[in-house]
């Protein structure tokens, strides 16, 4: 639980007030391993503290005496209309969490207007979660040593009605999860990563030394991709390609050139502890981008006013991690849904009170870092 956001223990989703209530009441609903998996960082989780301290640093200049008697929080995402530009970032295993698993996200998400990623290591085959969301989904990609392999998904998620891919860079290797590898994580036996491992191939994977997951990571991913090889991915997709876990604006502008979108984000506290927070990151990547790309972000956010401070910095969207989790594990569906509602309500109120009525009153001129 993040030390600044207080939250009342709750019988049901239905007491829920703000994201807090709604992750105690996921976190009640896990066992150690599922919970353990979803909310560790790596080593000291110096950079998960920090996504949110980041967040709450900041300060709001509102404006006052401006008609904000009709506020519209819709905006798009590479020409996709959401109802508010509060998405759902990529993260595996959502079986984990609900029996539904990734099914009742992508339902929450298209209930709600938003947008859903999937993740490669999802629990759910791509073609049901594509059409399960009916059009609101991209697809995260870890580049797989296996280029065939690689293909074969890219052409599915295509096929399936993604309308972007999420190329993440971030994670050559896993960063190291302490809880996990203390207790030696590894997927229950009903679940599997249909993606791109059988059940069969995932008990083969040895848990003696740590995470079934690391384990099984470290001998999948290409690890000499490079910018050079950017080209390639290209060529093997018609889809938009964001990449996914730039913290610099000398990458932010790589990017850029390469013509890619941008997503600012460093894997939720996950890969590389004491890296800068994403939204301590994101003004000089706004600054470095020009315009060129959208921008997104992911991490820490669990208030309107965290969605209102990165979309007022340059953000064109921020996307929920844990906190979807949070909400698939209290309710499924509902309680993914209840968790965009509950956000989207939040921002629509900061709006308000800062005194901007459309996303495009939201400038830097009401931030202060």
């Amino acid at each position: 639980m993040t030390p600044d956001v207080q939250a009342t223990p709750h019988a049901s989703l239905r007491d829920a007030v703000n994201l807090a209530d709604i992750e105690t009441l996921g976190r009640a609903a896990l066992d150690q391993g599922a919970l353990e998996y979803y909310a560790s960082g790596a080593n000291d989780e110096h950079t998960l503290r920090e996504n949110r301290a980041a967040f709450t640093r900041a300060r709001l200049r509102p404006r006052v005496l401006m008609d904000v008697s009709g506020v519209d929080t819709g905006t798009s995402v590479l020409g996709l209309p959401i109802s508010s530009p509060i998405g759902i970032a990529p993260s595996a295993f959502h079986g984990l969490a609900h029996p539904d698993a990734e099914r009742a996200t992508a339902r929450a998400a298209h209930a709600r207007s938003s947008v859903m990623t999937l993740s490669t290591f999802s629990n759910t085959p791509i073609e049901t979660v594509g059409a399960d969301a009916q059009g609101r989904f991209w697809f995260q990609l870890y580049l797989l040593r296996d280029r065939a392999l690689s293909r074969s998904i890219l052409d599915r998620a295509h096929a399936a009605g993604a309308r972007a891919l999420v190329f993440t860079v971030d994670a050559p290797f896993l960063g190291r999860r302490e809880a996990n590898e203390r207790h030696r994580f590894a997927l229950p036996a009903h679940l599997s990563a249909p993606n791109v491992a059988s059940r069969a191939e995932l008990a083969q994977v040895e848990t003696d030394s740590g995470s079934q997951l690391a384990n099984y990571f470290q001998n999948l991913v290409d690890k000499t991709f490079t910018w050079r090889d950017l080209d390639w991915l290209r060529g093997q997709t018609p889809l938009p390609i964001i990449l996914k876990g730039v913290l610099t604006a000398e990458d932010a502008v790589l990017a850029a050139e390469h013509g890619c979108h941008v997503w600012v984000s460093n894997h939720g506290g996950r890969q590389l502890d004491t890296a800068i927070s994403s939204f301590e990151a994101l003004p000089e990547i706004v600054d470095a981008v020009a315009g060129r790309s959208e921008i997104y972000l992911d991490g820490g956010v669990t208030r309107g006013t965290d969605v209102l401070k990165a979309v007022a910095l340059g953000a064109r969207a921020v996307f929920l991690g844990r906190a979807a989790l949070w909400g698939l594990a209290a309710a499924g569906q509902r309680g993914v849904e209840r968790t965009l509602e509950l956000l989207e309500d939040e921002f629509r109120l900061a709006m308000a009170l800062c005194g901007a009525a459309r996303i495009e009153d939201l400038t830097p001129a009401l931030v202060r870092l």
